[in-house]
């Protein structure tokens, strides 16, 4: 039976320390499986190899079933990872819910559907897609883009056009046309309707920003998809190979917007009477996009010229206490007594801290999906800015700056848990570039060391882990495990998340015995965090929450 929310119970034999417990995330960082490719192996990581050599540890699994998602094959993600991290158990997650949603029909029996369908019928006008075109099942999956055409179709819609982003994040960096072009000819194959794509471009380009770091990237994403600006082909695949024809090693992430156009007109810009669904589940890249169609006057990010008065839904609730989208087709998970409640229920004062790349990880994810504080007394958050720059060229990031402000917050006293997330291993191995991760490892490496000598010094207990891999394994591999090439000969970047297990180390310098600490548990997720960390802070954990990593004497 789940507790009913109230102060967690405090652990008689737990004989306490002097300073804080600390978690630390280093973001996309996990074992490889291939020795080519692993980019932590690579780098020098005096400090995260001391720490696996000397203190307990264990694999945590931090994708597929473990964190939410469908099957094991589906990778994870940040979102989820914080959501498990920080809620200690596993809730179904984007993806699965809009399967089940599909599947079952409930989607197409939601009110938001059948009113978007009813303005398109009602008004003779276009219903729009807008989202990624690849399934990479993190942000969204081509399989429920074409699930919503074909129920459109049977519903009697006469008109779609889709605004396709290029992945090559979550899927292979350059396999944009292995999903557009066949995405093309699925259009066309309903001969009694006008479906086309309409614009698009790559998701690192255009419309999918997040945390206000780069607007101009969503002001081209409009411009291209409502208002038909930007340079023009005759068909998506035209465009994409003629981008690649002209910059050799283009990634599709970084397309340049396209608007598909018949004698110089764009086939479809989204206009008053329209239908809009942004189909991505994902919250942090849709959040942005969804406030230009519905931001008022009080917009000011960009001049968006116009405003087509249309019905606009989002996939999913990106944002639940701000209650944005204003509609969405499918309800997200529920996720109630996260730790951050608890903790503050019981007095407990703590610090989360990222820079703005995962600022919201910390935050609003690891409070499971919610946005503001438990406790304004007990709570502090604090967001390094980040460098609006490509990451391979800044590939340390903000780490030095988020340990300046953990090592302060440790000295000073004030704190029994701080949370922070170095989201170098992530970001910069998105870009694809070898060496850069190296430089963010050895980068974020130099910080362990530093957070090291202030447990040892305050007497905590630092905890070391990821929410998911992906610097582990920066190849592409073949079946066998050897490393593809590119045409150039060189190994082909991988830049999506990897399915490797991630690190669950506990460095706890003046440790007293109370728990097994030559032993941690094995087969577990990083769902087990809460619990575990619950339990160095001398609680009780709820009772239903996920397993602790440690096995307390």
């Amino acid at each position: 039976m789940a507790d009913t929310m109230h102060a967690l119970a405090k652990n008689p034999n737990w004989k306490g320390r002097r300073g804080p417990v600390v978690l630390v995330i280093m973001d996309g960082v996990g074992y490889g499986k291939y020795e080519e490719g692993d980019a932590v192996k690579a780098s020098k990581m005096k400090y995260l190899d001391w720490f696996t050599k000397n203190c307990p540890h264990t694999q945590l699994k931090a994708h597929g079933t473990a964190v939410g998602l469908p099957t094991d094959d589906d990778m994870g993600n940040s979102e989820v990872g914080h959501n498990a991290m920080g809620c200690g158990r596993v809730f179904a997650q984007g993806a699965k819910l809009v399967a089940e949603s599909i599947k079952s029909g409930l989607m197409y029996d939601g009110e938001t559907w059948k009113k978007l369908i009813k303005n398109v019928k009602d008004k003779n006008s276009s219903l729009h897609f807008i989202g990624l075109v690849s399934d990479g099942n993190v942000h969204a999956h081509i399989d429920h883009l074409k699930a919503m055409v074909a129920q459109a179709n049977k519903e009697g819609i006469k008109k779609i056009r889709v605004h396709a982003l290029l992945d090559g994040r979550d899927v292979d960096p350059t396999s944009a046309l292995n999903y557009v072009t066949p995405l093309e000819e699925y259009l066309a194959s309903f001969k009694d309707a006008d479906y086309q794509i309409a614009s698009g471009g790559g998701r690192m380009f255009i419309t999918m920003d997040r945390y206000n770091a780069d607007w101009p990237m969503v002001e081209r994403g409009w411009k291209a998809h409502v208002l038909g600006e930007g340079r023009q082909f005759e068909s998506a695949t035209k465009a994409i190979e003629t981008y690649r024809a002209e910059n050799a090693g283009l990634l599709d992430q970084d397309v340049h917007e396209f608007v598909i156009a018949k004698d110089g007109k764009p086939v479809g810009t989204v206009e008053d009477g329209d239908s809009v669904i942004l189909y991505n589940f994902r919250g942090d890249r849709a959040l942005e996009i969804t406030n230009c169609f519905e931001a008022g006057s009080e917009f000011n990010r960009f001049d968006r010229k116009r405003v087509p008065a249309c019905e606009y839904a989002g996939m999913m609730e990106y944002d639940g206490d701000a209650h944005i989208p204003h509609q969405y087709l499918v309800n997200p998970p529920s996720i109630d007594r996260t730790m951050g409640e608890y903790l503050t229920k019981t007095g407990v004062k703590l610090l989360a801290i990222s820079e703005t790349q995962k600022y919201g990880h910390v935050t609003y994810f690891f409070n499971g999906n919610k946005q503001g504080k438990f406790d304004e007394k007990l709570e502090d958050y604090v967001e390094v800015p980040s460098d609006v720059v490509p990451f391979e060229q800044r590939p340390w990031m903000k780490c030095a700056e988020i340990t300046d402000k953990v090592i302060e917050a440790i000295k000073s006293g004030k704190y029994d848990h701080i949370r922070l997330n170095y989201p170098n291993g992530d970001m910069v191995g998105h870009t694809g570039v070898f060496n850069a991760v190296v430089c963010s490892m050895e980068g974020m490496d130099l910080q362990l060391g530093r957070l090291k000598q202030a447990i040892d010094e305050a007497g905590g207990i630092l905890c070391l882990t990821a929410d998911h891999g992906n610097s582990d394994d920066m190849y592409e591999h073949n079946k066998d495990g050897s490393v593809k090439m590119d045409k150039n000969g060189e190994p082909k970047a991988k830049t999506s998340h990897s399915l490797n297990p991630v690190p669950g180390i506990i460095y706890d310098p003046e440790y007293k015995g109370e728990y097994d600490n030559e032993n941690l548990n094995s087969g577990l997720g990083i769902s087990s965090w809460p619990a575990t960390l619950m339990q160095l802070m001398g609680f009780v954990p709820p009772s239903d929450y996920d397993k602790s990593i440690i096995n307390l004497k």
